[in-house]
């Protein structure tokens, strides 16, 4: 999987945490990100690099966009040539539902996270990003460098149809990381089991 590496940009928001990026193609870039880029639960920052984050997130959601499907028009015998129909070029998009879960600060020098609803807008255009593992376990640290988890019930309650799916993934990867030791490793697995018991009971009735 690589690291660093834009995905694409936001083109429209549905709520205030709740946002849409187009996924970055052939035409966009020469090297676009491949499928194992952006999965379920990868996490995201919304940034403009130098100028400033606004904010973090957690793919929830995806969209596969196709005008074609359903046509009723008439259908090419061949590939057509990029030359002669380039309006057909880029007619599908993938869409990537991203839920806000906080936002990257600094403080002498140290970043750390911000967790919760971001108070900003974040504006149409802005590069979404994948973020790698230092910047995964610098957000999931507080003002005092002590770890934090506060985005939990955000998640359950924001993430989606697939909500509770999305945040005991979440943990479990953050678990098997190895990102955190000691007390901070024995709380997040011990909120991993919790939720997998309630998925598994509520699987049940």
């Amino acid at each position: 999987m690589q690291f660093d590496r834009q995905l694409g940009k936001v083109v429209k928001s549905n709520t205030h945490c709740d946002y849409v990026v187009q996924l970055d193609d052939k035409i966009d870039v020469d090297y676009p990100p491949q499928a194992d880029d952006y999965g379920f639960g990868c996490f995201v920052k919304l940034e403009e690099p130098t100028v400033r984050n606004w904010a973090v997130g957690i793919i929830y959601n995806s969209q596969l966009m196709n005008p074609l499907f359903m046509s009723n028009g008439p259908r090419l015998s061949s590939e057509p040539d990029p030359l002669f129909t380039p309006d057909l070029i880029s007619e599908t998009r993938t869409l990537l539902g991203i839920v806000l879960i906080g936002a990257m600060a600094e403080d002498d020098g140290l970043l750390y996270g911000v967790h919760g609803i971001p108070r900003v807008v974040v504006p149409v255009n802005t590069p979404a990003f994948l973020m790698n593992s230092d910047e995964i376990y610098r957000f999931h640290l507080n003002r005092d460098q002590k770890p934090q988890f506060s985005y939990y019930s955000h998640l359950l309650r924001f993430g989606g149809s697939f909500a509770s799916q999305l945040t005991q993934q979440v943990l479990n990867e953050l678990a098997e990381s190895q990102l955190f030791s000691g007390a901070e490793q024995r709380a997040l697995e011990i909120l991993c089991k919790e939720l997998a018991w309630k998925n598994t009971m509520g699987a049940m009735r």
